[in-house]
């Protein structure tokens, strides 16, 4: 059984203020002519497929184009609605598509039936879970206690009632504790959505999405495919791919993938003004096609260096400098800040207040308000 693993597509986001629909429709292209030489039995999508829960009226019609392209070809697709998604909006149709190949996972209600593909080795069941919180499941546990994202997917994943003596694969969009995140992920508070990775051990693989960089956690068949392009500078020495999962009789699962090439990349230049215009510089390179992040070293401004340097470099994103004058007091300051968890900012303005640190009593009781404040948020 050959399956396709992919997630985190964010149709129709916008990276900087520039949008990334014509590249994420040539990555798609991209990825069918993979599916093509490969020729699997399924494509798994893993959730986050749209940007915004209410996407644009482009990117709905750029899924519903790859979804027609899939059906055309010989295979089943399973879709799950990540955190960006709409559960209700990603579900909608879902019986119909059903009978075209195209399973989407229906709004979370306690119980997920897994959908089973045979090969000569005998079933494989397919289980569509898509982003819970712990508020979802509470509501269909009453009984359970149910605190904390581990515990959400222990009871969720109990009640599928897995048959660990056959081969088993969950599609889910999770973050598992322990994986690298990037600057373009949606982090919570105080690092409250982490799920252990003992919870997905009656699965034979787990096709994760959430995490934008390529990677497996804990053990090899529980992996991050990672986005199909780079939506944040942190990405940029990323090498994005598609992940080829192959079960044959239970226990032998391989894991390899496919390098993806985008049609204009994310890249980061850094230099005087002089000689990031020097000819000799770009000459020759993918630059003044990719996205790019200048840092200029000059230690004087540059007068109008945006727009000079966009001559050269059309898709220039975003520029800074790093000189003296930057690297002194507030700039380096505002930078930290930007690394570290609302609760360790709160935990320092305590501090600072009272003289004191923070209690044990006290950090629990403002993680638990901060978590529930998200999950109203986010419902």
């Amino acid at each position: 059984m050959k399956l396709i693993h992919l997630s985190d597509l964010h149709l129709g986001k916008r990276v900087n203020e520039f949008s990334m629909l014509e590249d994420q429709q040539y990555i798609l292209t991209e990825i069918l002519q993979i599916i093509d030489r490969e020729k699997p039995d399924g494509v798994m999508i893993a959730g986050d497929v749209y940007d915004k829960s209410v996407p644009s009226a482009e990117a709905v019609a750029l899924l519903d184009d790859f979804l027609v392209r899939l059906a055309k070809r010989d295979l089943q697709v399973f879709l799950i609605s990540g955190n960006h998604d709409s559960p209700e909006r990603m579900a909608f149709g879902g019986r119909l598509m059903a009978q075209s190949g195209v399973h989407l996972a229906p709004v979370y209600d306690g119980k997920v039936r897994p959908i089973t593909l045979t090969d000569e080795y005998g079933p494989v069941n397919l289980y569509l879970l898509p982003f819970l919180k712990p508020a979802h499941v509470r509501r269909c546990f009453p009984e359970r206690e149910i605190l904390t994202y581990t515990d959400a997917l222990a009871a969720a994943i109990e009640a599928m009632g897995v048959d660990t003596a056959q081969r088993n694969v969950l599609v889910t969009h999770q973050f598992v504790t322990g994986a690298a995140r990037c600057d373009s992920e949606e982090i919570s508070v105080g690092g409250t959505d982490n799920v252990d990775v003992s919870v997905f051990e009656p699965f034979d693989y787990v096709a994760l999405g959430h995490i934008h960089g390529p990677q497996q956690v804990g053990r090899e068949t529980v992996r991050y495919c990672g986005t199909p392009l780079k939506y944040s500078f942190s990405e940029a020495k990323h090498q994005k791919s598609v992940t080829v999962v192959e079960l044959g009789e239970k226990g032998a699962v391989s894991v390899r993938t496919v390098p993806l090439t985008p049609m204009r990349d994310l890249a980061e230049l850094r230099g005087t003004y002089e000689e990031l215009t020097f000819r000799g510089f770009y000459d020759g390179t993918s630059y003044p096609r990719d996205y790019v992040h200048i840092t200029l070293t000059d230690e004087e401004d540059i007068p109008d260096a945006v727009s000079k340097l966009r001559i050269i470099y059309p898709n220039l994103m975003k520029l800074d400098y790093d000189n003296k004058r930057t690297r002194a007091g507030i700039v380096l300051e505002g930078a930290e800040d930007q690394q570290r968890s609302p609760l360790e900012l709160l935990e320092e303005f305590y501090e600072k207040q009272n003289g004191q640190p923070m209690g044990e009593e006290q950090r629990a009781f403002a993680k638990s308000l901060m978590e529930r404040i998200w999950e109203e948020d986010e419902a």
